[in-house]
């Protein structure tokens, strides 16, 4: 009776319910059939690209697609080898924008990072590989980002600060393949023993005479006197 009772009362209620549910059920996987097939499609196109247009029709048509990702690193790739670093670091910046969770982010501002010394900013390159080393310690792209930063220091002359940074690589990412490499930069950049002056060959002080004041040596001390001539 009491199951009937509200049945009655809030039928109207549970079947609206019931089909909201059904819809979303449907929607979710039409949704689901459609992204499949987006990129399906945008994977194939990209395959077939090859040039510039190609990438950017790519990334026109599938813009928030993986391959449209995918289109923009290798956009920025081409116009990094035809020299066009300004461009490739806007491409990169954008991919960097629309991707932020993206497992290349860290590739991503490396490479911009390279772009930035190829044009002749190495303090900006610097600061991009610090702010990558520092916001990503986790990333597999965090020892070469502070190795990075090791030649440009030395081109600073700050070389304890590039012994440093050999040294949090060492600590931090001991594992790592750059680990090797920071050990020789850090045998390169250790710093020479300092050398003394050799010692002059004096008189001990017990053996002179007291108040005595010792004279300088004589020219030609030691090598035969030549001897008078006497004139004609």
């Amino acid at each position: 009776m009491e199951t009937r009772v509200f049945w009655e009362r809030f039928k109207i209620e549970i079947v609206a319910v019931l089909v909201l549910a059904l819809l979303a059920i449907v929607g979710f996987g039409g949704y689901k059939f459609y992204s499949e097939r987006r990129e399906s499609a945008a994977s194939a196109f990209l395959g077939s690209a090859k040039t510039v247009p190609d990438f950017e029709r790519v990334i026109a048509q599938y813009p928030n697609t993986r391959a449209g990702a995918d289109a923009l690193l290798l956009l920025a790739d081409a116009q990094r080898k035809e020299k066009k670093f300004m461009e490739a670091n806007a491409t990169l910046q954008v991919f960097i924008d629309k991707n932020p969770n993206h497992e290349l982010v860290t590739s991503a501002r490396m490479a911009m990072a390279s772009n930035l010394e190829s044009m002749g900013k190495p303090d900006e390159a610097l600061a991009m590989y610090q702010k990558t080393a520092a916001s990503y310690p986790k990333s597999f792209n965090a020892p070469l980002a502070l190795l990075s930063q090791v030649h440009l220091l030395k081109t600073k002359n700050k070389i304890e600060e590039a012994r440093l940074v050999c040294e949090k690589i060492l600590t931090d990412y001991r594992e790592s393949f750059w680990s090797g490499e920071a050990a020789r930069q850090l045998r390169v950049l250790k710093p020479a023993a300092a050398s003394t002056p050799a010692a002059r060959s004096t008189v001990p002080p017990y053996l002179a005479v007291p108040g005595a004041t010792p004279a300088a040596p004589t020219q030609g001390a030691g090598a035969p006197t030549p001897k008078a001539t006497k004139p004609r």
